[in-house]
């Protein structure tokens, strides 16, 4: 068992919610002072979007994240640099990337360069599982948990063949549409295909991403799997020049909504 699904299976034996937090590496200067403010908030682990000019996957809010960090001169290498500098971290850390960015060195060479970096798990969402056999024998034998999205169309069959493969924890997006999406998050039954993605996650927890975008939504969510991943709520408040201290309090009120709505 990695470190991602051990920090995470042990919040669920503890009938906690897990709270992933997001940040785009690289996005101002000082940018590690934002993640430590998201992992003093509560934050369980945080994903570090890997910053790449193409994010198919990602909404407005994050593409805007991705092209602020390049036009600063981010890079994978340079993040990983200054990750290592400020680490270590006390939550595991987890790569979003493109697979543009992880075949280009080469699997093995680009995982074992995030575990070097302190990185404890690695997303790659525009990789289909079906397609994934070198990633996932690369990010095991670099010791990072890998973990397999599923969608709200993804068919029950090969949900749980992807709950079966995926590491870590298993990410369902909540919505077929990019990051930030929220306009289809007011009827919470659509959350109902986490609900059964846990019963189909190979005992691996299931957390919700995808459009998280208020306290109130991710308590809602937590209602339905074992946590959730927020995003672009987050990158919107570092682009309108939130402070380290301002995003960790918007951090603080996820993780008391989330607490406070499990019975």
């Amino acid at each position: 068992m990695g470190a991602v699904e051990a920090a995470l299976g042990a919040a669920r034996a503890a009938g906690r919610p897990s709270l992933v937090g997001y940040l785009t590496g690289g996005i101002r200067a000082g940018w590690t002072g934002l993640l430590a403010a998201i992992i003093d908030a509560g934050a369980d682990a945080v994903e570090i979007g890997l910053p790449f000019s193409d994010p198919m996957l990602d909404g407005p809010v994050i593409q805007r994240a991705s092209e602020a960090a390049l036009a600063r001169g981010a890079s994978p290498a340079r993040i990983l640099a200054e990750l290592r500098a400020a680490g270590p971290w006390r939550v595991p850390l987890i790569a979003m990337s493109y697979a543009n960015l992880a075949y280009r060195p080469g699997l093995p060479a680009y995982c074992a360069g995030l575990a070097a970096a302190g990185f404890s798990g690695t997303i790659v969402p525009d990789l289909p599982a079906a397609e994934a056999d070198g990633y996932l024998a690369a990010a095991g034998r670099a010791g990072l948990d890998a973990t397999l999205m599923v969608t709200p169309a993804t068919p029950a069959a090969q949900r749980r063949v992807i709950a079966a493969r995926t590491r870590g924890f298993l990410y369902v997006m909540s919505v077929m549409a990019t990051t930030g999406t929220t306009a289809e998050h007011q009827d919470p039954s659509r959350w109902a295909v986490a609900a059964e993605a846990c019963a189909a996650g190979g005992g691996r927890p299931v957390l919700i991403g995808f459009g998280i975008s208020t306290p109130a939504r991710a308590a809602a969510a937590v209602r339905h799997a074992d946590g959730v991943i927020v995003a672009s709520a987050l990158m919107r408040r570092v682009l309108d020049g939130a402070t380290a201290a301002e995003v960790g309090r918007a951090v603080g009120e996820l993780r008391t909504a989330i607490d406070g709505a499990r019975p």
